[in-house]
């Protein structure tokens, strides 16, 4: 049974915070979804990770390519199934997560913007959906300028 992480974002925008996280990730052996509420934010996400520098590249690709069930992270649209079979999902700007994927998966990861009040209050409707739902949950939060655990459940 996984888990759900709830990261806060604060200081580090998306398109840092996601490469490293994932990073960790496929570092632990996993393949990764990351999901978004549409397309234009998904292609968006797309070509930020390929501007990033080249010693920290993320291997991925777009949802709806030839092959998906390859790509170790893979950018995928809410109501989407992962063609790459993952273990971990990153669920973005507030794309929606079940209890069953927090059971099913070995991690979920929920990032949020901290500076973007309606964020914070559909990531605390998350958590409490899935904790409500006897899943296990972290919270993380950059706000010190390192991340740490502030809460579990």
């Amino acid at each position: 049974m996984g888990a759900a992480f709830f990261y806060h974002l604060t200081r580090a925008p998306l398109d840092v915070t996601l490469p490293m996280l994932a990073g960790k990730s496929l570092g632990a052996g996993w393949k990764v979804a990351v999901r978004g509420p549409d397309r234009g934010r998904m292609e968006w996400l797309d070509q930020r990770l390929w501007q990033g520098p080249e010693d920290a590249f993320l291997p991925h690709g777009l949802s709806g390519g030839p092959h998906d069930d390859l790509q170790p992270v893979l950018l995928t649209v809410a109501g989407e199934v992962a063609g790459n079979d993952p273990a971990c999902l990153m669920a973005i700007d507030g794309a929606a997560v079940s209890p069953e994927e927090v059971q099913a998966l070995e991690r979920v990861c929920i990032l949020f913007d901290g500076t973007d009040e309606e964020a914070v209050q559909v990531a605390r409707g998350q958590w409490k959906q899935l904790t409500g739902a006897g899943c296990s949950a972290q919270y993380w939060s950059e706000e010190s300028g390192r991340w740490e655990k502030k809460a579990e459940s």
